[in-house]
């Protein structure tokens, strides 16, 4: 039979030739030339690919830059004008999980827990940072359902212009974006004084500013994946730290140091649990925020992880348990071992010294040597991980204000691997005025920084809050249902509310600390001008972008009718999917469906 009669076409004598030439055992399919009609590609070398890397990208940039800008909509599907398209999707749900739940643990927690403890004593300490991670428990959870639907770059300050106003977005996007670009030169400073715990100042501070900024700018340029596998990296040993940490807290606690003996709850009754009184819990709802900053970036992130739908949901539940596990417990074993009048916690030059660490002071006076010069290359790696952190988060919501209409257009320069290569370039010019930690007046110029900086992630948070609650008004009175979201905050619109008051309980809060701080009465009248708008100098400055943009642009209060709840959906077919992962899900075993409700 041949094969005509057996349904296949008969080979040409081209084919024949081909065949027989594959089968021939001389052949080289490396060597062959190509077909007739078909090309080779060339492959440039390392040196051209290297710089043809920095090009603009090829795709084209979508969105209409004056209408988001004005009235909150957008008119592209896909992008919804709210971020560049560019931008390379190449983050995976290990690096969401890893950012997720190593993305907050840094000096708040390892150095400066120890001035709350101070402040406040180990029951405010607990109840303080208990209080606070309830309300961004609550944050991340809304955050989480909106970058899921709308995985968008800059998405916080794109969420607040689509569902409360483009100029409180406008606003809410250069307050994010300053509180990086000042966060990078106080993180480097703050590395090069971890140096001093070994070298005790016999290197210029310059030298260290100098190999940090260069390590940090490095990481960035390689996009992305450079982001997430060194965030990966730095959140695997702050995680296996706290929980060392942890262990060895309970067996200084229990006696088991060589210096020490059982402990048990003895340092909550002499000297007590609570210090200052109600203020003194007050100052640490401050502490604690700052502390937990940086998490939000798991939905800046969305915008470039691969699959937003299936890893952003697991990413924000580990949440919970990172802020149980590593924040209350680690938190309860301090206040365990460490009484809040020792000196030590006070006596730190920055937020950095590990000197004034209560896990170094902890392992110092257990009497076990060696540890704290571990824990100090792990306050270290947290702090080269906030300065890794901020370049990403700057440069990236630079380049979504830019491609919004609120920022210089050429910031939204987007080159070919989907680097955000004006705003990295942004970013790290700020890196370098961290030399002026070889300045005799670096304490007052940081101090000032710091400022800058000290509230935005308390606006951010409420922000976000708030935003949820509109949007899901917005859902609602559009007709939709909750069944059509891909990811449900579990808290829900309740969550958001208690996540919203906090957060303005907090401003106030940090209003009081700063009007009337602790030994008010024996400060001059320039000594308490100084310290109120070293606490509260970032609100004046929203406040003014925000008056300022409104003024200029007229922009309305987004309605909860108008709002524009289609753009910037990655996935079109999304009901068929999420019906098929509901099938799938209702299939699952008990405990597994347990699980996956809990991470």
């Amino acid at each position: 039979m041949d094969r005509s009669e057996k349904g296949i076409a008969p080979m040409d004598g081209t084919e024949l030739g081909e065949k027989h030439l594959a089968t021939s055992p001389d052949f080289d399919s490396s060597t062959a030339p190509p077909a007739y009609g078909e090309s080779s590609a060339t492959r440039p070398g390392l040196g051209r690919r290297f710089i043809d890397s920095f090009k603009p990208s090829p795709h084209e940039q979508i969105g209409t830059h004056s209408v988001i800008g004005a009235d909150g909509q957008s008119h592209d599907i896909e992008h919804g004008g709210q971020a560049p398209s560019q931008l390379a999707r190449k983050l995976k749900g290990r690096h969401l999980q890893m950012i997720a739940i190593g993305g907050s643990i840094g000096t708040g927690l390892f150095v400066g827990s120890g001035k709350a403890l101070a402040s406040g004593g180990p029951a405010s300490l607990l109840i303080g940072f208990s209080l606070i991670g309830a309300m961004l428990y609550c944050t991340v959870h809304a955050l989480g359902e909106m970058a899921v639907l709308f995985p968008i770059a800059g998405s916080f300050s794109a969420y607040s212009t689509r569902f409360l106003d483009p100029a409180w977005g406008f606003s809410m996007g250069w307050n994010y974006a300053m509180q990086w670009l000042v966060v990078l030169p106080l993180e480097i400073v703050a590395a090069t004084i971890t140096v001093d715990f070994w070298s005790h100042g016999h290197i210029s501070n310059a030298a260290w500013v100098g190999i940090y900024l260069v390590l940090i700018i490095s990481i960035n340029f390689f996009g992305v994946k450079g982001y997430g596998e060194a965030e990966f990296v730095f959140a695997i040993i702050k995680v296996i730290a706290v929980l060392a940490f942890i262990i060895l807290g309970i067996v200084i606690n229990c006696g088991g140091a060589p210096h020490g003996s059982y402990i048990g709850g003895r340092y909550w009754h002499n000297p007590g649990a609570f210090a200052y009184g109600f203020k003194g819990l007050c100052s640490i709802f401050v502490t604690a925020a700052f502390a937990f900053a940086g998490t939000e970036l798991v939905g800046l992130a969305a915008a470039e992880t691969a699959n937003p739908r299936k890893s952003l949901p697991t990413a924000v539940k580990q949440v919970f348990w990172r802020i149980t596990l590593f924040y209350i417990v680690s938190l309860c074993i301090i206040g365990l071992i460490v009484p809040y009048t020792e000196p030590r916690l006070l006596k730190g030059s920055s937020s950095a010294d590990a000197s004034a660490s209560p896990f170094v002071i902890a392992i110092t006076n257990a009497g076990i040597g060696g540890l704290d010069s571990v824990m100090n290359v792990v306050i270290m790696i947290a702090v080269l991980s906030v300065g890794n952190s901020s370049v990403y988060g700057s440069s990236r919501t630079l380049a979504a204000l830019a491609d919004q209409g609120q920022a210089p257009r050429w910031l939204g320069y987007v080159d070919r691997q989907g680097r955000p290569m004006a705003g990295i370039l942004v970013a790290s010019a700020f890196g370098f005025l961290a030399f002026v930690a070889a300045s005799p007046k670096q304490g007052d110029i940081f101090n000032w920084l710091l400022a800058l900086s000290g509230l935005s992630s308390i606006f951010t948070w409420g922000s976000v809050c708030l935003a949820h609650i509109r949007f899901r008004r917005a859902w609602r009175l559009q007709g939709h249902t909750l069944d059509e979201l891909a990811f449900r905050s579990q808290p829900g619109v309740i969550g958001s509310w208690i996540g919203f008051l906090f957060n303005v309980l907090v401003l106030i809060a940090q209003f009081w600390i700063g009007f009337a701080p602790e030994g008010y009465g024996s400060l001059t009248a320039r000594e308490k001008v100084i310290n109120f708008f070293q606490a509260y100098l970032a609100f004046p400055i929203v406040v003014v972008f925000y008056l300022g943009y409104k003024i200029w642009y007229r922009t309305p209060f987004m309605r909860a009718a108008k709002m524009d709840l289609r753009s910037g959906i990655r996935e079109f077919n999304l009901a068929e999917l999420l019906a098929e992962e509901r099938a799938e899900r209702a299939a699952w075993p008990t405990w597994k469906k347990a699980y996956k409700w809990l991470c």
